[in-house]
């Protein structure tokens, strides 16, 4: 079953800030997310569903863009989901797994919503087990909109030591124990990501939307991220803003990706305002929070 935290933590400004927030406060939710009592408005009549990635949070990937959500008018829910008994952290076990948690958890917010339908977000592996539960295990007809940010749609070579691994007999299995089942599961050409894709990357009755970044740091090569097929709709941050060279890890921490993601889920928002980001943004603060 998905972990569902419910208590609700203050905006942060990075992944390094939330992870030490969230080190005293360990069932800490983003502000406005799961209030199973709210009901969806006639301007916002889906809710979103918001995904985390890989050894991470709810609270760690959405504390800076679940509240701009709430803020708007939506109902917004995060889950914490693949993690192994007594974790602090989140998104290390089998993807399919997860994948099935977020479908209980979709079923948990639509019932209590009284929505027919919710839009989906997700953030790196959030945006795989969110896909691999509407193409795969039935979701589709639960689901309006997809969408990925910083997608591993094809799946990534993680700063090449994926291709090395590969080559040397034994090393992908020691390659999971020092990182996680769920970072070696999201490999360019594992099974589970070659199972994904298979019979087309989407699936008919929901649109899809990736939003990437040309220098994200774990996803290469960059064209790995884009969808094809019916329904898919590809957003690159370069190409809209170039001078944002956000990669992988600042995305959901970016403010042009937050207003971006909103002008996607309505598009009545205001257009996004373009501002400079320096090229590796947001890595320090992710070691360090990983480490500490």
């Amino acid at each position: 079953m998905p972990d569902i935290p419910m208590n609700p933590g203050p905006p942060q400004s990075d992944h390094l800030a939330a992870a030490r927030y969230q080190k005293t406060h360990p069932d800490v939710a983003p502000i406005g997310t799961n209030d199973f009592d709210c009901v969806p408005s006639a301007e916002h009549p889906r809710p979103v569903v918001l995904a985390h990635g890989t050894d991470s949070t709810a609270y760690s990937d959405w504390s800076a863009i679940a509240p701009r959500l709430t803020a708007a008018g939506f109902c917004v829910f995060a889950l914490n989901y693949g993690g192994s008994p007594g974790a602090d952290s989140y998104g290390t076990e089998d993807l399919v797994l997860s994948a099935h948690q977020v479908g209980a958890f979709v079923d948990q917010v639509l019932a209590a919503t009284g929505a027919t339908k919710a839009d989906l977000v997700g953030f790196s592996q959030g945006a795989v087990v969110t896909r691999y539960y509407v193409n795969k295990l039935g979701g589709a007809p639960e689901v309006e909109q997809w969408v990925g940010l910083a997608s591993p749609s094809y799946g990534g070579v993680m700063y090449g030591l994926v291709p090395i691994a590969e080559a040397i007999p034994g090393a992908l299995p020691a390659f999971a124990r020092v990182t996680s089942l769920a970072a070696v599961q999201q490999a360019e050409g594992s099974p589970i990501m070659l199972d994904l894709n298979a019979g087309g990357d989407t699936v008919p009755g929901v649109r899809y939307v990736t939003i990437g970044s040309r220098v994200d740091e774990m996803i290469q090569p960059f064209e790995n991220i884009a969808l094809h097929g019916p329904g898919a709709r590809n957003l690159v941050l370069q190409d809209m803003c170039p001078a944002d060279l956000t990669g992988h890890f600042h995305m959901v921490y970016d403010p042009f990706v937050q207003e971006l993601l909103l002008t996607v889920l309505d598009p009545s928002s205001p257009a996004p305002v373009c501002r400079p980001v320096p090229l590796g943004t947001g890595i320090p603060e992710v070691v360090i929070a990983g480490n500490s």
